[in-house]
């Protein structure tokens, strides 16, 4: 079918009088042009109003229903880009939130400077980090449950444990800490920074058991550092 006219009146206004424009009213959005467009935008809209409403009632607490209201778009709109529904689009939600933080920890990690306090920022960061509700509710408290441990830990090792081996790395290379498997080393100080978080979400006093996780998990790694020369 051919596309109407660029000066064509909108439906429902073509009898009006005065000029015709063909701008959209000023507190419309505009439309995507394509069907790939309009794809990437319905889901796109259904993985923002995912993470709205999992951070807010978490993953048990939402119906698929309320997540096409406030997308905007058809219950069958979700099955066609989420195959396992409410399920799969949890899971797109997850990879999101832990590329967002992996990305903003790498701003701070990837300094040049002072390995060591390039590390305890790191530290201070991504507990932070893990203080905003959806990662807290997302990630840390349905995440391992909803999609089980191993599917979880893989999408974390993916995104954040990369980054934590490489910091580690650095400091390791550059005789900050003593020489040791950085992998290794990843693995367990990235379980301690969750369990710390899981601490703080719990806590009656979050920014005083963040600031007490952070000082513990700081003298855990002030036992690794390299002797003087």
């Amino acid at each position: 079918m051919a596309a109407p006219h660029p000066t064509a009146a909108p439906t429902g206004s073509r009898h009006a009088a005065g000029p015709v424009t063909s701008e959209p009213p000023a507190d419309s959005a505009p439309r995507p042009r394509t069907k790939a467009a309009q794809r990437e935008a319905t889901k796109a809209a259904l993985i923002k109003a995912g993470r709205e409403l999992f951070a807010e009632h978490g993953y048990a607490g939402v119906a698929a229903e309320e997540i096409v209201q406030r997308a905007g778009v058809s219950r069958g709109a979700l099955y066609h880009h989420f195959k396992r529904g409410k399920e799969a689009l949890f899971r797109a939600v997850l990879v999101q939130i832990s590329a967002d933080t992996a990305r903003r920890l790498g701003e701070v990690v990837q300094s040049p400077a002072d390995p060591w306090k390039t590390l305890l920022t790191g530290v201070d960061t991504f507990l932070e980090l893990c203080a905003e509700p959806d990662v807290q509710r997302i990630v840390l408290i349905d995440g391992p449950s909803v999609l089980n441990w191993d599917v979880w830990r893989a999408i974390d090792s993916e995104y954040v444990l990369e980054l934590v081996e490489s910091v580690l790395q650095r400091a390791i290379d550059d005789g900050v800490l003593v020489a040791q498997p950085a992998r290794a080393l990843a693995q367990v100080l990235l379980g301690a920074l969750h369990e710390a978080a899981m601490v703080v979400a719990e806590a009656e006093d979050p920014a005083g058991a963040r600031a007490e996780m952070g000082a513990t998990v700081r003298r855990l790694l002030e036992g690794l550092r390299a002797p003087a020369a």
